[in-house]
């Protein structure tokens, strides 16, 4: 089992909730942004938009601008800037992200690799980080939890599923463990971009819930969106349908299993869930069902590990509230 400690470039958030900061998440379905004064979120919001498959750069860099200003409209300045996003970013630069995996590879070095450092510009270069957006999720659960060792595993478009060290930090280590195998079967399923077989992301994420309507005999035209099933799904879920409850049950057994495995590389004392797939009564169900695996077949890691969700709010917006504390102020704020 690796070892994580006080590492060198690791992020902690003790100190890093001063000033007027900005937090955003990109998803595939939805892009957050959050205003922070001082640790005080003063205002929160989602937008959808379809990044996934646009090939046109412009659009993603106007939605990031837009969601920006939305929030700076709610500050007295602008004092650092913090982004999450899935995808793999070195010193601001993106190098590999699903976010833009419809950008032709002809243009993806010249008007998307430099993309963050050009909206820092913008913003007169004030402290700027971009991160992984499991990575964030991590250090969401760890600031809610206010405890390290924390998985943070978000249920959206994509898996977001990252991991804070005992001290409760994330390091410059690289990871995306929505690519990660959780399913060692031949004929797992095959993520839709990477192309590898039995990764997180078929499992937990919208793409789950989409997989398993066809088998829970619900009638949902396959034709719609994966935002749209999923809340065809959640209708019914409140309406007590039981072939909506057996999709939250069969991704909640799919957890059950995952964690141990987790556990092989990651020392977990909590797991906090988020995301549009855990809103609801569909999300206490999932809950439920890993506990189930873990009490009847792993019952000394059950009693170890936590497991829980936070409020609604902090569920769709806690990923671009932690993200506004990634970077480290340097100068005095205004």
């Amino acid at each position: 089992m690796p070892t994580f400690g006080n590492e060198e470039g690791e992020i902690t958030v003790s100190q890093r909730a001063d000033g007027n900061r900005i937090g955003f998440d990109l998803g595939g379905s939805d892009r957050k942004c959050a205003a922070v004064i001082d640790g005080k979120v003063v205002f929160s919001e989602e937008i959808a938009w379809d990044p996934y498959f646009e090939s046109n750069p412009a659009y993603h860099l106007e939605g990031i601008r837009d969601s920006l200003k939305r929030a700076a409209a709610h500050l007295p300045s602008v004092d650092a800037i913090g982004g999450s996003a899935a995808g793999l970013y070195v010193d601001n630069q993106v190098r590999v992200a699903s976010l833009f995996r419809g950008v032709p590879d002809e243009i993806f070095d010249s008007h998307v690799k430099n993309m963050f450092l050009d909206i820092a510009r913008e913003w007169g270069d004030v402290p700027f980080r971009v991160a992984n957006d499991g990575d964030v999720t991590a250090l969401a659960g760890a600031m809610s939890l206010e405890m390290g060792a924390v998985m943070g595993l978000s249920m959206g478009t994509s898996t977001a599923c990252g991991y804070a060290n005992e001290s409760g930090g994330i390091t410059n280590r690289i990871t995306e463990l929505a690519f990660a195998p959780i399913d060692y079967r031949q004929d797992a399923p095959a993520d839709e971009w990477s192309g590898d077989l039995g990764c997180q992301v078929q499992y937990f994420s919208q793409q789950a819930v989409s997989r398993l309507i066809p088998a829970s005999g619900l009638p949902i035209d396959h034709e719609l969106s994966k935002p749209e099933q999923l809340i065809e799904v959640q209708t019914f879920m409140k309406a007590g349908d039981e072939r909506a409850a057996k999709i939250y049950n069969t991704i909640g057994t799919y957890l059950g299993y995952a964690i141990p495995h987790c556990s092989r590389f990651y020392h977990i004392r909590h797991l906090l869930l988020l995301g549009r797939v855990m809103s609801g009564a569909g999300g206490e169900m999932i809950i439920s069902a890993a506990r189930n695996v873990l009490d009847d077949e792993f019952p000394e890691m059950s009693a170890s590990i936590g497991m829980s969700t936070p409020n609604e709010n902090l569920k769709r917006h806690g990923q671009a509230i932690a993200a506004a504390c990634l970077p480290k102020i340097t100068r005095k704020p205004k």
